[in-house]
């Protein structure tokens, strides 16, 4: 079994993940809500970022399979989180693409492919997916 990334911790609450094959770093702190300094994504800010990259990911796979591109987007990602057990509670995520010419076909295509994305499919089903497409 291979390993793609190392975790450290790094003391005072933080973390320092590198991915192996590249060498690009991921630092995280403990939100200021659970004892940390919040200067740094925490680690729940990570699974809110990665279902949104995952989703947008897949649309362009989806896109390049499909012969067409898929247009440039810049997401708002919002995590909500509960207690008892703490834990993200929902994530909501709109999507704005630039101005495109995409027909109806293709905009529910990329749709279907980004609710199946494979982050999507590995949270819990207790967590509440909020996605907003603006096309």
């Amino acid at each position: 079994m291979s390993h793609s990334i190392e975790n450290k911790y790094i003391g005072d609450l933080r973390t320092e993940s590198t991915h192996l094959k590249s060498s690009s770093l991921i630092i995280t702190d403990a939100p200021v809500d659970n004892n940390g300094k919040g200067n740094a994504f925490s680690p729940t800010d990570l699974v809110a970022s990665a279902l949104c990259s995952c989703m947008t990911t897949v649309m362009g796979i989806c896109a390049d399979k499909n012969n067409f591109q898929l247009p440039d987007s810049t997401a708002k990602v919002t995590k909500l989180m509960s207690s008892n057990p703490r834990r993200i509670s929902k994530i909501i995520i709109e999507i704005n693409f630039e101005t495109n010419n995409l027909s109806d076909q293709q905009t529910e295509k990329l749709i279907a492919v980004a609710k199946g994305c494979p982050v999507a499919q590995s949270l819990s089903k207790d967590l509440i997916q909020e996605v907003i497409y603006n096309f």
